[in-house]
């Protein structure tokens, strides 16, 4: 019998897009970032950090959410006939149980049906999924780092969904020309042996993958001062960001990176970066 094996390209071995990387890597030790969106042309490797950075944090998943998914397929369904022949709550999962503690991968995100959108931004809210059917309901704990890639020249997305992203980050193709030969190189030496260019990456991933586990740990120890509080608020109000998520964002953003350096403080530049 083949033994089918599903390989993943290195995170560490994608060659440039550190904003992007640096935004993945925030979400995995601070899911209360609220996730990322990745916006940018073909080919740049959107899907394959996305997946790369599962394969940091152990236990956790991509669950890719297809375009063409029906609500209950997403949401999950009540089974009436069984759910009153048997006398109790017949409940049949969805994706966003699935999705529960893992990543909930959105590709084309911007083509996504408004009737889905819905549904998926009260999820993304609440951390709850609620299922109701001819009276009957349903809830499971659905909290997931959501991550959507999208084409800008294929559309825009509603400023709504838009809004559910915790962090926004351009991917675009590298200019120069040894980069670009590099990453060639590296692509054509996974498809000739993945599981050798995996190893050959092993200790690169094992050393981001440790910084991830222990900045995960760090994060309870990061104080919020006035001061950084009083910092984001400015920059939101400055910006003229509508609600108060914005500043919300920034100081969670700021708590993870401060984390990552193992500073129990957090800096200014924390600030401005995030």
């Amino acid at each position: 019998m083949q033994v089918k094996y599903d390989y993943v390209f290195p995170f560490a071995a994608i060659i440039g897009q550190e904003k992007v990387k640096k935004a993945l890597l925030l979400n995995l030790i601070n899911p209360k970032i609220g996730g990322v969106l990745l916006s940018g042309e073909k080919g740049t490797a959107k899907s394959t950090l996305v997946r790369g950075m599962a394969a940091l944090s152990e236990g956790t998943k991509v669950i890719n959410l297809p375009l063409n998914i029906t609500e209950d397929r997403l949401v999950g369904t009540i089974d009436i006939e069984k759910t009153l022949t048997e006398g109790r709550r017949n409940f049949e999962p969805g994706i966003l149980k699935e999705a529960h503690e893992n990543i909930l991968y959105v590709d084309e995100v911007n083509l996504l049906s408004e009737h889905l959108v819905n549904c998926l931004l009260e999820v993304a809210s609440s951390g709850v999924n609620k299922v109701e059917r001819e009276g009957i309901s349903f809830a499971h704990p659905s909290r997931f780092i959501l991550v959507g890639t999208m084409n800008p020249e294929e559309g825009y997305l509603r400023s709504q969904f838009l809004d559910r992203f915790g962090l926004f980050a351009e991917v675009s193709g590298c200019e120069d020309l040894f980069e670009r030969k590099e990453i060639v190189r590296r692509r054509l030496d996974y498809e000739k042996s993945p599981l050798d260019f995996i190893e050959k990456w092993r200790w690169e991933s094992d050393v981001l993958s440790q910084q991830i586990k222990d900045a995960k740990q760090y994060l309870s120890r990061v104080q919020v001062s006035d001061n950084v509080m009083k910092l984001a608020a400015e920059i939101a109000k400055e910006a003229n960001c509508a609600g108060h998520r914005a500043e919300l964002v920034i100081v969670e953003t700021a708590k993870a990176i401060a984390a990552y350096e193992k500073r129990s403080n957090i800096a200014i530049g924390h600030i401005k970066e995030a």
